[in-house]
């Protein structure tokens, strides 16, 4: 039955969820790759579509920004409508040396600054990891699109703007890029039993103050929307 942030019914939701961050990329993921589509969703304007895409039944929806916003509608997801795989496709900030701008980030994990494990009460610190076969189909389908990918460790952080030498820290151990909400769902996603993955494309570059304009993030943005339906075409019914 509905929820308090979501109008569905049972049923007008696909097993596969793609689930960025701006409601306004999940209709353009509608409106531009799906066919067959029918809003399910629009309580607080975080619009939620329904189609087909190459036969498979497949759904978006908006997630909003930070970790709270994405641990609700996804947990909803995965609780109240039986959805089996969400797959975020957002942007991020890249802070390895080797990560560039329009690159793809493949999130294998998610180190985080959010206390959002502590509900779980568990004996030590757990790391947030994707689904195997959900990051082995994103690499397949990176590479068949010819895409500059790296895989490896993101950070959801809850902090936008954080100082520079936060960035630096997590950069010395190997993170790839910073964005701010995969640790939750991948969190939400192995608690459920599951699947989850996070694909992003790095729209800015903190640690040297580079960025894509508007235009150069809608256009570099759709290489990643790609992976993901490819993805998701894989794993729907």
């Amino acid at each position: 039955m509905p929820t308090p942030h979501n109008a569905a019914q049972p049923g007008d939701i696909a097993k596969v969820v793609l689930m960025p961050g701006d409601p306004l990329r999940a209709k353009y993921v509608a409106d531009n790759y799906l066919e067959d589509v029918t809003c399910f969703n629009q309580v607080r304007n975080m619009f939620g579509y329904t189609g087909t895409y190459q036969g498979k039944r497949v759904s978006v929806m908006g997630s909003g920004m930070g970790i709270p916003s994405i641990a609700i509608y996804s947990y909803e997801l995965y609780h109240f409508y039986d959805v089996e795989s969400i797959i975020r496709i957002g942007s991020a900030g890249g802070l390895a040396p080797q990560v560039k701008l329009r690159d793809v980030i493949i999130g294998q994990g998610a180190c985080t600054n959010s206390n959002f494990a502590d509900q779980y009460r568990l004996p030590g610190t757990i790391a947030p990891i994707c689904d195997f076969d959900l990051l082995r189909a994103a690499v397949d389908a990176a590479e068949e699109q010819g895409v500059s990918y790296h895989v490896g460790n993101l950070l959801s952080s809850d902090v936008f703007y954080c100082p520079p030498e936060d960035n630096e820290a997590w950069a010395s151990m190997g993170v790839l890029g910073v964005e701010m909400e995969a640790a939750a769902l991948y969190l939400n996603a192995v608690a459920a039993g599951k699947r989850a993955l996070g694909i992003m494309t790095v729209s800015d570059l903190p640690l040297t103050g580079e960025s894509l304009s508007a235009d150069e993030r809608q256009n570099s943005f759709t290489q990643m929307m790609e992976i993901a339906l490819a993805v998701a075409a894989q794993n729907a019914e």
